[in-house]
């Protein structure tokens, strides 16, 4: 429901744009994302920092799988509506995590680093929490996505949804456009983690599941989901929605 106060809406609309829409139901696309963290890091009965959770759909579900999670956000009402579902829930930065060094088996960071104030200081705090030979599971936008996915600002309106080529402008531009929310090309991450104690075991690209438009078109989408899980097996991965990368504590 929307509100018929237009600050208060413009206040709601900020919101969504600085911090992102938070997973709030588990499609095939949020379980295949979950196999991807299972198959590629410790889960159970590991120490599993969800780093920046949302309203606490991944960690619910790593909770299930036998992990010890604790999950963090700097959004209060999120971690509320968390707590009801799986605890300990706090309210941090993830630039300034809370915890001792070499807590943590396992962190995820799921389609968060493109929020936060400092990207390169989340993940040095990431790779201090991380134990010897712990992982890092990072899921962030493409820069080579052909739509930015987080909307788009235009003299000073926040405009919801997916904006085609965004992205593909030069910087000085596509900021102005989307001065909320970041996108990495795989060499801007190789970058950030270059100075850090975490060794890429494992970069790729995925596409969307589709779960919306399967739900519209059942046929439709799940013909596009088969065609774009076969383009992840070619260069043309390159163009997927997000980057899927696992790194590990030397």
């Amino acid at each position: 429901m929307s509100s018929s106060n237009p600050s208060l809406s413009r206040r709601s609309d900020d919101k969504a744009a600085a911090l992102g829409h938070p997973s709030y139901v588990w499609r095939e696309g949020q379980q295949r994302r979950f196999e991807l963290i299972r198959a590629w890091a410790r889960v159970e009965a590991a120490d599993v920092l969800v780093d920046g959770a949302g309203v606490g759909m991944y960690s619910r579900h790593l909770a299930r799988a036998g992990a010890r999670v604790v999950s963090i956000d700097i959004d209060f009402p999120s971690m509320a509506a968390a707590k009801a579902h799986v605890s300990p829930c706090l309210v941090a930065a993830c630039e300034a995590l809370p915890f001792a060094s070499e807590s943590f088996d396992t962190v995820l960071s799921h389609e968060v680093l493109e929020h936060v104030a400092d990207d390169a200081q989340t993940l040095a705090e990431i790779a201090r929490v991380l134990r010897p030979g712990g992982r890092l599971v990072l899921f962030t936008p493409n820069r080579l996505y052909p739509f930015e996915t987080h909307g788009h600002y235009w003299r000073g309106e926040y405009h919801f949804g997916n904006t085609p080529l965004i992205n593909y402008l030069p910087d000085r531009w596509r900021n102005q456009l989307a001065p909320h929310v970041r996108a990495y090309t795989r060499r801007d991450l190789h970058a950030l983690l270059a100075p850090l104690p975490l060794r890429i075991l494992h970069h790729t690209q995925i596409y969307p599941g589709y779960d919306n438009i399967i739900q519209r078109a059942p046929r439709l989408g799940r013909m596009v989901r088969s065609l774009t899980r076969l383009f992840e097996q070619t260069p043309l991965r390159g163009f997927g929605i997000s980057h899927f990368l696992v790194a590990e504590k030397a």
